[in-house]
């Protein structure tokens, strides 16, 4: 017996035993695999087999289809009937085909007949369908609207309708066809709105169009964003640069990659997929078979990206997912909650990370202010961070190579010796490099593998092989495509041991591989490069030497010397202006090109270093450093590197970055050089103050 003061153990969680099933349904929900009934599914079931109207708020992926569907099935509908009976709504063609499998899948044994309806497929089989005697329609409106047009679907016999995501159907403009729809019905239907959040126009509908509804109010799809990580990272200006980077460091098992136009989605799935990764496009363009087979890889976890638009991607089952990706930051609040309510679901983690633009501010505040989601920042991985990865995609080579290989045990005490050598790294060294050969082709067929590798397979389908290897960056030879007008810089690799074409100057000595610079990429198909470090890759700017900063930085005060030339005015910070190409050569670079601090961010100092779960690595010979001066001081980047260079010898290629906020400034340098950074700049005059620098938290 246990003791008297023993905690009572906790109530199992309720069968589907406690909703009263008929044993056909419930024949359905064993073979389906459904165990336990969830609270949306527990709390619909009584009201709408009362026939009650009902205005229900759950969270995306809470079992919300079968929360009607089990009662529309096995209550609602006469199977006497050979009628149209019951009328789902929903805002796109893959949540309407989604709708007709699960409620068919539970009907298995009722013999309820369902009927899809929706735009871009034959509108005979339609007919057809609904003429062979459909008593369950799921549709679009557009194409439910054209039916009831038509005479071809009989409103007469409808008992209920239900609007499934009736928020995204009201902010995709569909009120009006809904509206119209309603009146084709009986006015003594059952109506549902079922919804992931609760706007006003929600409200307004509910109050206008049910009678006397019952609200039921479960977690929200903004419950759910609160449950998972959210990161954001700040755009350098080229955000498909910054996309690949990002992708790098993160490597996410499976992701959705959101985007703002349907041009955009082409053109983000080709980089990816140009670069190795396993990526494909929806949106509206695409054909209906396309769509289908693309949907299908999707919901099996055969695909690792789906780069889609907010309206594509509505009604796809893709609850396996890790990573939602806002290469877009989304124009409203609900987007961006119904966008991370696709990852972390039935208990999983998840995470949101976002790229932000400066015209992203003010959505970003507003979100923080709705729905108290504070996403952290990060900053785009650096040099130092890139080469992290590279080193680890090789280990992991080494591991999975040896991973299954027997091992004799005089083997593992020899490795065990060498380790205790004096010169045991240079002997491992030795070891690696006659196990690799040529650097850049075991590098590139390392990461090559973990770019292709697909997420973990679901239901035991089995993943695609990987893609072919793609090639980096730097071994791709410039596009000989004439650059017009509109295209904010020349595309190719310009190095800087090669003379610019037309130009008569020799080419000057050539320099390591760390000196290559990449220009900005035109916009099309290619990947743009990633910039160097320190370098600025914001659009509409063209790198090539700082001649100006190399040569002569100044510091705050400093007078200029007599007879020089006047100083260029400073470039105005915001939106950079389309040049179009000129004279080929080597244009002064900036590198005070961090956007300002974005109001509701996080601090940068609780940015990930490295973890190993996918967060930003950083190299264990990396440092940063916190400056008290910024740009509402009227400070610059290219003050930070004249002080470095004159009072500590620290180049500019001797840095990461020097990243200006707006009250603060971080410095990214190689540890060995903190001591005399930390030095140089203490007590320095920056922008007409004195400066107060310490280490990064991210250093201590």
């Amino acid at each position: 017996m246990p003791p008297d003061d023993a905690p009572a153990s906790a109530a199992p969680p309720p069968t589907f035993d406690s909703l009263k099933l008929s044993s056909e349904v419930r024949r359905a929900v064993d073979e389906l695999g459904y165990v336990h009934p969830t609270p949306v599914q527990r709390a619909v079931f009584d009201p709408v087999t009362r026939g009650a109207d009902l205005v229900v708020q759950a969270r995306t992926g809470t079992g919300k289809t079968a929360a009607y569907g089990m009662p529309m099935v096995d209550a609602v509908v006469r199977r006497s009937s050979a009628v149209v009976q019951v009328l789902v709504l929903c805002p796109t063609r893959e949540l309407a085909l989604q709708v007709a499998r699960e409620i068919e899948a539970l009907a298995k044994y009722r013999g309820t007949k369902i009927a899809a309806v929706y735009g871009g497929a034959p509108m005979g089989a339609q007919v057809q369908k609904i003429n062979e005697g459909a008593q369950l329609v799921a549709g679009t409106p557009g194409r439910v609207l054209d039916h009831l047009r038509r005479g071809t679907l009989d409103a007469k016999s409808i008992r209920a309708v239900v609007l499934d995501e009736s928020d995204e159907m009201l902010s995709m403009g569909f009120l009006p066809q809904i509206d119209e729809i309603l009146s084709f019905l009986p006015a003594t239907r059952q109506t549902l709105l079922f919804s992931a959040t609760l706007p006003p126009e929600i409200q307004r509908l509910a109050e206008t169009r049910l009678k006397n509804p019952e609200f039921i109010t479960l977690s929200g799809d903004h419950i759910g964003a609160l449950e998972i990580s959210h990161f954001v990272y700040i755009s350098r200006g080229d955000k498909t640069s910054d996309l690949l980077q990002l992708l790098e460091v993160e490597n996410p098992e499976s992701a959705i990659v959101f985007c703002n136009t349907k041009e955009s989605t082409k053109r983000v799935a080709s980089a990816l997929q140009q670069q190795g990764f396993d990526a494909e496009w929806l949106n509206a363009d695409l054909g209906q078979s396309d769509r289908e087979k693309v949907m299908e890889a999707t919901r099996l976890g055969k695909l690792r990206f789906l780069v889609a638009t907010d309206v594509a991607a509505r009604g796809i089952d893709i609850s396996h997912l890790t990573h939602v990706i806002n290469y877009d930051f989304p124009e409203s609040c609900e987007q961006y909650v119904h966008r991370t309510g696709r990852t972390g679901r039935a208990g999983r983690t998840g995470t949101a990370l976002s790229l932000l633009e400066a015209s992203d501010i003010g959505n970003l505040y507003m979100l923080r202010l709705t729905y108290k989601i504070r996403p952290v920042e990060r900053q785009l991985p650096t040099s130092h961070d890139l080469k992290t990865r590279a080193e680890t995609d090789l280990v992991q080579m080494f591991a999975d190579l040896f991973a299954k290989r027997p091992v004799h045990p005089d083997d593992l005490a020899l490795a065990r010796r060498i380790q205790t050598h004096e010169a045991a790294d240079r002997i491992i060294a030795g070891i690696v490099r006659d196990h690799l050969g040529a650097r850049p082709t075991a590098g590139e067929t390392a990461a090559a593998a973990r770019r292709a590798a697909a997420p973990r397979a679901v239901k035991g389908f089995t993943p695609p092989s990987p893609p072919p290897k793609a090639p980096r960056f730097a071994d791709r030879k410039p596009p000989e495509l004439p650059a017009p007008s509109h295209v904010e810089a020349t595309a190719g690799v310009q190095r800087e041991d090669v003379a610019p074409r037309g130009s008569s100057e020799p080419p000057t000595q050539p320099k390591p591989a760390r000196e290559l610079r990449l220009r900005a990429e035109v916009e099309g198909p290619t990947v743009p490069p990633v910039p160097r470090r320190g370098e600025s890759s914001r659009r509409g700017e063209r790198n090539g030497a700082s001649a100006e900063l190399r040569e002569r930085p100044r510091i705050e005060g400093e007078r200029r010397p007599e007879g020089s030339a006047p100083e260029k005015p400073e470039r105005r910070e915001g939106r950079p202006e389309r040049v179009a190409p000129a004279t080929p050569g080597p244009v002064p670079e900036r590198r005070d090109a961090a956007p300002p601090d974005a109001p509701g961010l996080e601090s940068a100092e609780a940015h990930a270093t490295g973890d190993g779960n996918g967060r930003p690595v950083r190299g264990p010979e990396a440092a940063e450093l916190f400056v008290s001066i910024g740009r509402k001081d009227g400070a610059r980047a290219s003050d930070f590197y004249a002080v470095l260079e004159q009072r500590a010898g620290i180049t500019i290629d001797d840095t990461d970055y020097v990243n200006v906020r707006q009250r603060h400034t971080f410095i990214g340098l190689p540890k060995d050089l903190l001591a005399r950074a930390l030095e140089a700049l203490n007590g320095a005059t920056i922008a007409g103050r004195e400066a107060t620098a310490e280490p990064s938290r991210s250093s201590q």
